[in-house]
């Protein structure tokens, strides 16, 4: 059977441009030529309210769903369940720096990251078979967990930068954390390698360096997050994404659940007012972010064969409760920097 794309959130957030397939070196990497043209990344966190994670030693095929080579009863209930839960769909497995055996555990984990309300739910079966009986009875078949989960794109399947890039960084962080680091399959973002998903907050990172990945997920476990990698949060809209990044960039706040959503409205086509609480020193803010379409000059992974174009939110206005937007440290600067 074939899977949609939309039950694994495999979508970028891009279109194509239409262009010949271009003639490419086959050296031609998506990660370096996004490092070149200085790629924004900001607002490109994948949609999902939550994340199934499933453990499968590999190898893994292009799609993660599809080429799991399950069979058709198990990727009808799993299709149906991510459907239902607005739920993403992740393989997992043990970096091979960690030294343990390639094998099928039957781990599998259900992560909910709805602001206020993020949890982590673990459970094993006895084989793939079981996974459609263990979805329909979560509560029972799994048990709460408060450890924080590590997620590294190392899916060289389906984009060569992310095993390159996505491996190392695994491998640093299996050293320090080995039972919360795991390799996983497409994040979203090839070009954006190495990607990093910050579990239970669903936050997504992309361009983590392997030297700077311990020190992020120590502060990520503190409670604080590093503006210099983050791609977006992924339960928050692309527009709502971009306008919490503004403002922890205008307030320098890093706590990782400072400024909540309080609400989205479009105000016309491309034009989006999200309120956030500030806090009780700031009280509400509004953030008014433009969308636009930025085209690129060669590909945007490594296998796309042509150009596109890509999204990015440019800020129009930032206001606190007393009416305040200039003077803001770091606002005017943003409008070049915040998309995906």
């Amino acid at each position: 059977m074939s899977i949609p794309a939309r039950a694994g959130y495999d979508g970028e957030m891009t279109t194509p441009e239409p262009a010949d397939p271009p003639e490419r070196a086959a050296t031609f990497r998506c990660s370096e030529a996004a490092r070149e043209r200085a790629d924004p990344f900001v607002a490109t966190a994948p949609p999902a309210r939550c994340w199934l994670l499933v453990e499968h030693p590999g190898p893994w095929g292009h799609q993660a769903l599809g080429d799991a080579g399950y069979p058709d009863e198990v990727l009808d209930a799993i299709d149906a369940f991510c459907r239902a839960r607005g739920a993403r769909f992740q393989l997992i497995r043990r970096s091979r720096a960690r030294g343990e055996a390639a094998a099928d555990r039957g781990r599998f984990a259900l992560v909910d990251t709805t602001p206020g309300a993020e949890s982590v739910r673990w459970g094993r079966v006895g084989s793939p078979a079981e996974l459609p009986a263990a979805l329909a009875d979560l509560e029972a078949v799994t048990t709460p967990s408060t450890e924080p989960v590590y997620l590294v794109c190392a899916h060289g399947r389906h984009d060569a930068c992310c095993a390159m890039r996505g491996r190392p960084v695994a491998a640093a962080l299996a050293m320090e954390y080995p039972e919360r680091t795991w390799e996983t399959t497409h994040t979203g973002g090839d070009r954006f390698a190495a990607n990093v998903v910050l579990l239970p907050h669903g936050l997504v990172l992309g361009r983590v360096p392997a030297t700077e990945a311990v020190e992020v997920v120590r502060r990520y476990a503190a409670g604080e997050v590093d503006t210099t990698w983050v791609r977006g949060r992924t339960f928050l809209s692309p527009p709502a994404q971009a306008a919490q990044h503004h403002a922890r960039l205008a307030y320098d706040e890093h706590h990782v659940d400072a400024l909540r959503v309080l609400g989205v409205e479009v105000r016309e086509p491309g034009l989006t007012e999200v309120r956030l609480d500030g806090g009780a020193d700031r009280g509400p803010l509004t953030v008014v972010v433009r969308e636009r379409w930025v085209a690129s000059p060669t590909p945007l992974t490594c296998s796309a064969g042509r150009a596109a174009s890509m999204r990015v939110y440019d800020l129009e206005s930032l206001t606190d409760s007393s009416g305040v937007s200039d003077g803001l440290p770091g606002v005017g600067a943003l409008g070049a920097v915040a998309g995906g």
